[in-house]
């Protein structure tokens, strides 16, 4: 029997790019999230009184997102299909996040966005070569 497969493109690349900045992502957010769960208590201090914030509960949510992050990564890295579609999603809850920031900083947010949108591309459309490179590889092809 003759295998007969695509040849890979340049956009395997991408999508290990997408799958390295999401574990990269994920460990900041595990960090940031252990940080306020730790630290929950923030006060702020102005000129007319002192103000006291509790952050623990987003420092969880952020754990846990940066938990799934890490192992949506991991996955997407060795070519996982499930792991394209999660992805996918996370990086578009983070592209349209950048919207509520792109006030404070518009050209970090402009600058994430455009790398989501690549990685988006990346994943969509030229996933499945990963995947089938991954594939070779596992079969010692």
């Amino acid at each position: 029997m003759t295998y007969q497969s695509r040849p890979v493109t340049g956009w395997v690349g991408w999508v290990w790019f997408a799958g390295m900045l999401m574990i990269m992502a994920g460990v900041f957010n595990i960090i940031t999230g252990l940080y306020a769960v730790i630290n929950s208590g923030l006060f702020v201090r102005t000129p007319s009184r002192l103000l006291f914030f509790n952050v623990g509960t987003w420092g969880w949510i952020h754990l846990l997102f940066g938990i799934v992050l890490l192992l949506t990564g991991i996955a997407v890295s060795v070519g996982q299909t499930w792991a394209r579609v999660v992805a996918v999603v996370l990086v578009m809850i983070n592209a349209m996040t950048q919207l509520t920031w792109i006030a404070v900083n518009p050209w970090w947010s402009l600058a994430v966005i455009a790398v989501d949108v690549l990685v988006l591309y990346a994943l969509i459309v030229h996933g499945r070569e990963a995947q089938e490179l991954g594939g070779e590889r596992r079969a010692g092809l």
